[in-house]
């Protein structure tokens, strides 16, 4: 008889196991929409949301140079391991957090490669400040236009 109750222990513990790597594997967030190169829209198993990124402002899509802002942000997250930590909301009540692909930070990455302005009036990252000094000085991406438009002053004129 015991024999008999160590197989169903063992059985019920190889279920328990495969079940809760089922249920820990879509815990796991997803980026399913790329809106522009500093917006996404994250689902998790709970959810899904849209994310702005904490700390920098890329090109709108319509804007120049935004196309290509956004692409940079799919080649670096798509299909990626990844990571969402929500900080908190902006003033139009939208998600803000931190996006961590294949364990490299989305804004460090469009900031210092060129693809994003870091957003200095509402933080003051070292690390973003000098990605941007980086990446001007270097004249890569949106830096190698003359006089790039910043998108907040874009919107202004371009209001949707």
């Amino acid at each position: 008889m015991s024999h008999f109750r160590f197989r169903i222990c063992v059985i019920f513990w190889v279920f328990l196991s495969v079940n809760y790597r089922a249920h820990s594997a879509d815990l796991t967030p997803k980026i399913t929409y790329f809106y522009d190169g500093d917006t996404v829209k994250i689902k998790d198993a709970f959810s899904e949301y849209k994310l702005r990124l904490t700390d920098i402002d890329a090109p709108e899509r319509n804007q120049i140079y935004g196309k290509t802002a956004r692409r940079a942000l799919i080649n670096l997250c798509e299909n990626a391991d990844v990571r969402v930590y929500v900080m908190g909301k902006d003033r139009y009540k939208r998600n803000v957090g931190k996006l961590i692909c294949n364990n490299q930070d989305a804004s460090v990455y469009m900031v210092k490669n060129g693809h994003a302005w870091f957003n200095k009036h509402y933080s003051m990252d070292y690390t973003l400040d000098l990605a941007e000094e980086e990446s001007r000085a270097n004249q890569l991406g949106l830096w190698k236009q003359k006089n790039p438009t910043p998108p907040w002053l874009w919107r202004q004129k371009n209001p949707h």
